[in-house]
């Protein structure tokens, strides 16, 4: 279990020694140095809403010691436009939004067909697109002994928190972990060990049921608009055979247990934490994602998932303090965006909004005026174009991205339009073009950005959506446990880019260029301003 600030006075003071010293503050009287921690942990959870710690009640395992014992934020954000995995995970320990980091949505993101997955084939992923330094950097600059381990099931979720650096990054694929080309040229023998143990094939043809009894769900196992209709009650049969459970593993809770369990492992194997100078793994847990898409975030399947993950989140930090002292050791946990309710629901107001009537002739007309489809795409808001390809063809890009504004503009549930010229000119106080602003790096070529009305999400499936910057996919939890950390509830905004900033602080050591973020102050054991 990570201790509390308040089991050793000690240990607190000296970690407030290394906050003052890198924040430029006065050294509080009495306090000294001591053991640096030995491990940084973070543990992104893909769709976590901060009030999952609550609306359950009180969770016994590794969620709910979390909450009590670290310093939470619960109206942390995710501060830009594009409420995406690929971009919230790219925030974390770099410190800065996507318009620095390049990492705009998930489909501009990891994806590299100029690399390979190891030993399933197929393309790869890589941070090719990723642009400046991250934690694991800054920890390297100062200690290049240094070592990393990230796992994640999802590709993104294990590349964009640890930046360029080629490392121990592993996401599952085809049944199985495994990296690309851009990290190695073959799986370590642990992983291959790890993946010949048959864990995912194990769970053919098992039942997910509920873990508690059913007076322990208040929600109601029967609505018809989660997962479009199709297999909504419990339980939830996994396929007979071991391709079939393969593909189908995302969608029930044992794929975090089966995450958490390959990053124990790997930080026994590569021997993590056992220095004295810090090491850094991070985890990323995906299921709450696909379960909140499909079932929604009020659905008792999510709840089961919570309660579920609660506790294997408590084995993981027990196994882990067996191996890594808990007193040397700091987390933060976060998530990568929240979600908005099940369009559908009852009660719910809004609902799907699609621009495919203008995009789809739009990209048509400009591949047959121009002999190619010009890097055309939209995507959550952001339609893109080869502007400059555009432009040395005659377009008078700025008078085509006006006209798109206002066919947009008079489309349903659009609440603003920009363009390149009119962001430029929105004054400071317009949220949206302060969060389009943190988004868009000044060369990346689009042509307009669009906010849907607070209720509307992007898409037209039946599945619960995020992407939009409304507050339900915007807000996450921040939270910064282990010794030295003010324990309490801290209801002011901050946002994920601050989680880099401060576990530099923690570990000693200074980011390599400027940061969008700054360290939590109460996390540091200081006082508020």
């Amino acid at each position: 279990m990570l201790p509390s600030c308040a089991a050793d006075r000690r240990r607190r003071a000296a970690a407030v020694v290394v906050s003052c010293a890198l924040l430029g503050l006065p050294e509080p009287a009495g306090a000294r140095p001591h053991a640096p921690a030995s491990l940084a942990v973070l543990v992104v959870i893909d769709q976590m809403r901060p009030d999952y710690f609550t609306r359950y009640g009180e969770l016994p395992g590794g969620l709910g010691r979390l909450y009590r014992s670290g310093a939470v934020y619960p109206r942390g954000m995710q501060d830009h436009a594009i409420t995406h995995t690929a971009p919230g995970h790219a925030t974390f320990l770099s410190g800065r939004t996507p318009a620095s980091t390049n990492v705009l949505t998930n489909d501009l993101g990891v994806g590299d067909t100029a690399t390979t997955l190891l030993e399933v084939g197929g393309s790869g992923a890589s941070p090719r697109r990723f642009r400046g330094t991250a934690l694991y950097d800054w920890m390297r600059a100062a200690d290049p002994g240094a070592r990393l381990l990230s796992v994640s099931r999802k590709d993104r979720g294990a590349i964009l928190p640890v930046g360029r650096a080629r490392a121990p990054v592993y996401w599952f694929a085809r049944g199985q972990f495994t990296t690309s080309t851009w990290y190695a040229d073959s799986l370590p023998a642990w992983v291959r060990a790890w993946n010949g143990r048959g864990g995912v094939s194990s769970l053919a043809g098992r039942a997910w049921r509920p873990l508690l009894a059913d007076s322990a769900y208040a929600e109601p196992d029967s609505m018809a608009y989660e997962n479009g209709g199709r297999d909504f009650l419990f339980p939830h049969w996994l396929p007979g055979d071991s391709a079939g459970v393969a593909g189908s593993i995302n969608y029930v809770p044992w794929m975090d247990s089966l995450t958490l369990d390959f990053a124990l492992d790997g930080v026994r194997r590569l021997h993590l934490g056992a220095r004295t100078r810090p090491d850094l793994l991070i985890v990323s847990l995906s299921t709450t994602d696909a379960i909140g898409h499909r079932y929604g975030p009020d659905s008792r399947e999510q709840h089961d998932q919570i309660v579920r993950l609660d506790r294997w989140l408590g084995w993981f930090l027990d196994s882990l303090g067996a191996t890594v002292p808990p007193e040397r050791t700091i987390l933060a946990l976060s998530a990568d965006h929240g979600v908005a309710p099940m369009a559908g629901r009852p009660g719910t107001t809004g609902g799907r909004v699609s621009l495919d009537s203008v995009v789809r002739p739009f990209r048509r007309a400009i591949a047959a005026a121009h002999g190619g489809p010009m890097g055309v795409d939209f995507e959550s808001g952001l339609l893109s174009a080869d502007v400059s390809a555009l432009r040395e063809r005659g377009v008078d890009t700025g008078r085509l991205a006006d006209s798109l504004a206002r066919v947009i503009a008079g489309r349903p549930h659009i609440a603003k339009v920009y363009t390149p010229r009119s962001l430029a000119a929105a004054p400071p106080g317009d949220p949206h073009a302060r969060r389009w602003r943190r988004h868009l790096p000044r060369d990346h070529e689009w042509l307009v950005a669009v906010v849907p009305r607070d209720g509307w999400v992007w898409g037209s499936s039946g599945e619960a959506h995020h992407g939009t910057m409304q507050a339900d996919n915007v807000t996450v939890p921040v939270v910064i446990a282990g010794p030295g950390v003010r324990p309490g509830i801290y209801p002011r905004p901050v946002r994920t880019t601050d989680i880099g900033p401060t576990l530099a602080a923690m570990l000693g050591v200074r980011p390599a260029e400027p940061t969008d973020g700054r360290p939590l102050r109460e996390a540091l054991g200081l006082g508020a301003r």
